[in-house]
């Protein structure tokens, strides 16, 4: 029998509530070659990065200190409008880190989603209601644009939306 390559990958973002002041975000990534993970604390109410803690518990990517003195470069970021590009722009492009990159983002995303959970409990049970509601809720916060695959271009619940 021939032989069968194997691989899985799962991501999951989590936001709690630390205190009344505080929100930690966190992103672990594991799949069949790696075990990573990117955590940031949020200062509440202005919603800016406090802290950030990253590993690698197991893959063949290593953090160096130098690597940890480019993903703290985001401490005092406002998550908000434009806050992927100031993440991009503040760690930069180097591949070791576009994965860690991409999991701050995930965090960040995290906690803007954590503000919609309420809206996301008002959501009509008529099709056609729910779509006109999720589209005005993108339109009011253009940062959930693209974010998962029912906010993704083609999606009849952002159509008429367009990337900026």
């Amino acid at each position: 029998m021939d032989r069968m390559l194997c691989f899985s990958r799962n991501r999951c973002t989590n936001v709690d509530q630390i205190d009344k002041h505080t929100l930690k975000a966190s992103c672990r990534l594991q799949d069949s070659r790696t075990d990573c993970y990117v955590e940031i604390l949020v200062k509440l109410p202005n919603l800016e990065i406090s802290n950030i803690k990253a590993g690698v518990e197991r893959g063949s990517m290593t953090l160096s200190s130098q690597d940890m003195l480019h993903l703290e470069k985001i401490i005092g970021v406002r998550i908000g409008p434009a806050v992927l590009k100031i993440i991009k722009g503040l760690i930069g492009n180097e591949d070791r880190l576009s994965q860690l990159a991409f999991m701050v983002e995930e965090s960040c995303q995290g906690v803007i989603l954590y503000f919609t959970r309420d809206d996301l409990e008002k959501v009509p049970r008529d099709e056609d209601e729910a779509r006109i509601y999720y589209n005005n809720m993108v339109k009011g916060n253009l940062t959930l644009f693209n974010r998962c695959a029912a906010f993704a271009p083609g999606s009849p619940f952002v159509e008429g939306i367009e990337e900026s």
